[in-house]
């Protein structure tokens, strides 16, 4: 029996930090988690991670996994020709249509029947702040909402949610931990994909004059994004040290890049977190 031990109650939250392909150690997690039968109350994802928590909110053991690593040396999705031919590093008409409606079908009704809540999270453009979404009704409304919260500044475009602008929810909410809690769930297992103790550069990240200049509040969001991703994670780590919270993340510095393309690299980190998930001795409170 593991040293590590969770009690999972009413009151649990699984919160998922995104980190593009960084996301795998979390599919890793995951797919423990759904071996195991492990369900939370409450899950709350941010771009990787809100891509991937859709795959175990519909209990399809494996495909994110597959998705992640499998179909990316199979498709090359990640490239920098879809920068230059499509505006977009990653190809979103493949991720976001062609995988969940006929390469590696959704299960939408699985999804709808499914009790727990689950949120996605955004960055308007027009405040510059976190917008946070349930939909289970409307497989349209899910997928704009998943790629909105997927939309990396500066090499993805804008994309819309009911109308309205929206880009990566890691720009204004990158671990979700405050969110969580207003929503009166104060038991929480974080799912990082960095290692303990790594921090952003402390100065603004600097946005050129050509973007999104239609969009101050968001230009500031970008620009102090790494303070307030140093902020959530003291805090994480804080709470940890209290024995206030329970954190996997991956236990050494990565070499994963956020756009990584290398499917080995890809697969180790995938089956570290499945072995951290494997770690953890869930107790049901």
């Amino acid at each position: 029996m593991s040293d590590k031990r969770y009690m999972l109650t009413p009151k649990s939250g699984l919160v998922l930090e995104g980190g593009g392909m960084r996301g795998v150690f979390t599919c890793g997690v995951l797919d423990n988690l759904m071996d195991r039968g492990v369900r939370f109350p409450y899950t709350i994802g941010v771009s990787a991670g809100a891509c991937n928590g859709l795959s175990y909110m519909s209990g399809q053991r494996g495909r994110a996994k597959y998705s992640n690593i499998d179909l990316l040396d199979k498709y090359h999705y990640v490239s920098l020709k879809h920068l230059i031919f499509k505006g977009n590093i990653m190809d979103f008409d493949l991720l976001f249509e062609e995988f969940p409606q006929r390469i590696i079908p959704y299960d939408y009704p699985a999804y709808a029947a499914c009790t727990e809540r689950y949120e996605m999270v955004t960055t308007s453009c027009r405040t510059g702040r976190a917008c946070y979404f349930e939909e289970k009704q409307s497989p349209e409304r899910i997928i704009d909402i998943v790629r909105a919260s997927s939309s990396l500044p500066f090499v993805s475009p804008i994309s819309y949610v009911d109308g309205e602008p929206m880009l990566d929810g890691g720009i204004s909410d990158s671990i979700p931990l405050l969110r969580a809690q207003s929503q009166g769930f104060d038991n929480n297992l974080v799912v990082l994909t960095r290692n303990r103790g790594y921090r952003k550069p402390s100065k603004p990240t600097s946005v050129p004059p050509l973007f999104y200049r239609r969009y101050p509040h968001l230009r500031e969001a970008i620009r102090h994004r790494n303070e307030i991703y140093n902020e959530q994670i003291e805090r994480v780590e804080r709470l940890e040290s209290e024995g206030r919270l329970t954190v996997l993340r991956p236990l050494k510095p990565i070499t994963v890049s956020r756009i990584e393309r290398d499917s080995s690299r890809l697969l180790d980190l995938y089956n570290e977190g499945y072995a951290c998930a494997a770690a953890l001795d869930f107790i049901a409170g």
